[in-house]
């Protein structure tokens, strides 16, 4: 049978990180270095799951399946979130080892099963099939790897199934589902985000789902309804760090000086709510000056972060290397270490961004060129995907 290639996107917090987590606006951008999933439809009674980035190939007969589907009632509902019970029996079932590394094997694992009984159950049979996911994403980066992981699942789950549509038409090399089957997509790939994270903000899979850029406050996720391709330079310092450390660390210092910190994250809430307002503007006449101002914005919120104690001297160095390029960035996500970006403006030559470069590799961070504002989960055919992504889809 055919093959069907589902990709979904990476995230980025643009503005607002840890502003956020005391009700302040953030902004999140679809990241177009993608998740990609291939699933082949089989009629031999095998399920085989293949995630080379983490080096996990695993198969199982269907009717080793077929007693996990009691915790899986059909009438289970995408509004529901996982069960203890569920995730216990899976994680037993699937013999979860210790370290960091069997973990998200582990993890990785339990979503897909917990995801293919679901729609299973709904369906009222295990579908035989192969499951190739491979990602452009690295993992523990805070880039929204496992959410682009559980919306590929979701999309390709449930149109396997017969339960949403296969968009692609004939003679078509990508297209995307209608609304209400994204909103369906999404809210599945939120329980594979809640099995693999517990307790997700949601963020992450709905930039997957819906891509461009959303705006998240006080639990509220609301996509923005046209926003610009923007080019970025997107750094890896390498430097691990734990979110829960740096969160708690900000809310000390919230604690101890409220009258100093309140001011400062209402500043980063300001930042986002005019970066937004420049994001609108720039999707109908984008100029010059909306760059400009954009590139204050990174420069004002990268001092802020510093300033409520989530930068690191990895990131400054980044910020140092590119301003010598004559580019402003700013760490995404927790700080501490992570990710940083850059943006590119439209004139930025390819000499300037190929020296930026070269001098982040020489500092041992890994720097990739991409967009944000990139679109949401599609499905592809085979031939309209980049020939890297092809060749490893293909096995090769």
């Amino acid at each position: 049978m055919r093959p069907w290639v589902v990709s979904a996107p990476g995230k980025a917090i643009l503005h607002g990180e840890h502003a956020v987590v005391h009700g302040k606006l953030a902004l999140a951008v679809a990241l177009n270095l993608r998740t990609f999933l291939q699933m082949t439809l089989r009629n031999d009674g095998k399920v085989l799951l293949h995630l080379p980035n983490i080096g996990t190939r695993l198969h199982w007969e269907t009717s080793e399946l077929e007693p996990l589907l009691a915790a899986f009632p059909a009438g289970l509902i995408d509004s529901q979130p996982p069960s203890p019970e569920q995730v216990e029996k899976l994680k037993e079932f699937v013999g979860a080892a210790e370290g960091a590394a069997a973990a998200t094997h582990s993890l990785a694992v339990v979503a897909f099963l917990y995801l293919y009984l679901s729609v299973a159950s709904k369906c009222g049979v295990l579908p035989s099939m192969d499951i190739l996911v491979w990602s452009e994403l690295p993992t523990g980066a805070g880039l929204g790897s496992s959410a682009a992981y559980s919306v590929c699942l979701a999309g390709a789950l449930l149109s396997g199934c017969g339960i949403i549509s296969y968009p692609l038409g004939e003679g078509q090399s990508v297209a995307r589902w209608a609304e209400d089957e994204l909103d369906l997509i999404n809210r599945w790939a939120f329980r594979g985000e809640q099995v693999i994270h517990g307790n997700p903000s949601g963020v992450d899979n709905a930039v997957g789902t819906w891509g461009g850029a959303l705006r998240y406050q006080s639990g509220k996720i609301l996509p923005l309804k046209r926003v610009p391709t923007l080019r970025i330079l997107l750094t890896n310092t390498k430097v691990p760090r734990s979110t829960k450390v740096l969160v708690a660390g900000v809310k000390d210092k919230v604690l101890k000086f409220p009258a100093i910190m309140e001011p400062v994250l209402a500043s980063i809430d300001a930042i986002s709510q005019e970066c937004e307002d420049v994001l609108k503007a720039m999707a109908d006449h984008p100029s010059q000056e909306h760059y400009l101002v954009l590139e204050e914005l990174i420069d004002i919120n990268q001092h802020h972060l510093d300033v409520i104690g989530v930068g690191h001297s990895s990131l400054d160095r980044v910020c140092q290397v590119t301003a010598s390029h004559g580019l402003h960035s700013k760490l995404t996500g927790a700080g501490g270490g992570g990710c940083a970006i850059t943006l590119l403006r439209p004139d930025t030559s390819p000499t300037i961004v190929a020296a930026a470069t070269q001098d982040l590799d020489a500092c041992g961070f890994e720097c990739w060129e991409t967009d944000i504002g990139a679109p949401g989960v599609c499905v592809h055919s085979p031939p309209s995907l980049k020939a890297e992504v092809q060749a490893v889809l293909s096995g090769v």
